[in-house]
């Protein structure tokens, strides 16, 4: 398996040097968020956002737009069919993975889609688990709009401003950038309530 993620990795990596980079990131951002895929669009928007800093944005655009059109897929799946989804998730080994993020949403309500952005945990594994607890869809799609959006424009900027080192440190600590960001957004919610 370690092999054949070098593999995608050498591959990801030397298409996004390529004029037609951006359907490949469109696609692979479309494809993540509901299909088991080792490696994340960030892997894509990276060195795209790096050789052309100028359309870093557009790319991180792009990024979300299509991660939430699949998201809403992975929704769907949850929703007609779990049964199917579960065997799956089960055998790629990630039920501990669907078993926390069920946890976190009995804790956390819908508003886990807004941490799920950031977690190590798929973000796959959220859309299909939205969709088997029958998350209110227009909550979920605004949800996944912020935190996608959220995380591809942090690693867009990040990319063009510092490189790849700005963005490992980053990537190194989204859980932290994730929770930062869903207690900013209770705040904000309470103030507003207020």
């Amino acid at each position: 398996m370690q092999e054949l993620t070098k593999k995608i990795i050498n591959f990801v990596l030397d298409q996004s040097a390529r004029p037609g980079a951006i359907y490949l990131l469109f696609g692979w951002s479309f494809v993540e968020a509901w299909f088991i895929i080792p490696i994340p669009p960030d892997a894509l928007l990276i060195p795209m956002s790096i050789a052309n800093p100028s359309k870093a944005y557009f790319y991180a655009y792009m990024t979300t737009i299509s991660s939430v059109i699949g998201g809403l897929l992975g929704y769907l799946i949850g929703y007609f069919a779990i049964d199917f989804a579960m065997t799956y998730i089960e055998s790629i080994g990630l039920i501990d993975a669907y078993a926390q993020a069920t946890d976190w949403f009995t804790i956390w309500g819908s508003a886990v889609i807004l941490i799920a952005g950031f977690t190590v945990i798929p973000f796959k594994i959220f859309t299909i688990m939205a969709g088997s607890m029958k998350m209110n869809i227009v909550i979920f799609l605004l949800a996944s709009v912020i935190s996608r959006g959220a995380r591809f424009y942090i690693v867009a900027y990040a990319s063009k401003k510092g490189g790849q080192l700005a963005v490992d440190k980053i990537m190194n600590h989204a859980d932290k950038v994730g929770y930062v960001f869903m207690v900013l957004l209770l705040i904000g919610l309470m103030w507003s309530i207020i």
